[in-house]
């Protein structure tokens, strides 16, 4: 009986938290949700179309074959009692409509950018901002792309000081759990200063 209350208790006290992956169109969202999750991701790709060719920029992801047209899914535990719920948006505009259910209940959102591309973050930050979800901007560096610090990075997308910027690798698990402690770590601190000022 008693262990049976303690699972029971143990079951209460774990704690699941939402968290985005955004950006713009073949930035490597699949790959960090992919590369990251604990179980089989879900994702939701589809081939590239020649329709989609019309709309869809592919300059400097040439090679991409597939896009995501809803939302890739992972879980990841960062440690026991904290687990995380990653839900990769899509990036191009037309499925946007799907970000606003994505985001409901986010604690907050890691924002990919390709410094090739820098320009297809705008839409994400502006989104982010505007609703007051906290995020930080993981530069995924591709190689072969020209190298920049987190600062130069931070200045050319106009970010609000103090919005984590860090380098990553979207393909290697250790760096993208990094990433993901970050933004978590950066959330807490503000959901927790808005708390205080809502009670001042």
């Amino acid at each position: 009986m008693a262990s049976e209350h303690s699972e029971a208790i143990g079951d209460t006290s774990a704690l699941a938290l939402k968290i985005l992956v955004a950006g713009g169109f073949g930035v490597g969202k699949t790959t960090l949700v992919g590369a990251v999750s604990e179980i089989r991701p879900l994702r939701t790709e589809e081939l590239l179309s020649r329709a989609g060719l019309q709309v869809d920029d592919t300059g400097g992801v040439d090679r991409k074959s597939t896009t995501t047209v809803a939302m890739d899914f992972g879980r990841i535990t960062i440690r026991s009692g904290l687990s995380l719920y990653l839900f990769g948006t899509p990036g191009q505009d037309r499925f946007w409509f799907l970000w606003d259910e994505l985001a409901q209940g986010a604690l907050g959102a890691v924002i990919l950018a390709d410094t090739r591309r820098l320009e297809d973050c705008f839409p994400a930050v502006d989104y982010f901002e505007r609703r007051r979800i906290p995020f930080v901007v993981a530069v995924n560096c591709f190689p072969g792309a020209r190298a920049y610090g987190a600062h130069d990075v931070s200045r050319a997308l106009d970010l609000d000081p103090g919005t984590p910027v860090v380098l990553c690798d979207a393909r290697d698990r250790d760096s993208g759990k990094d990433v993901l402690i970050r933004l978590v770590e950066y959330a807490g601190r503000m959901h927790t200063a808005r708390l205080l000022d809502s009670v001042v």
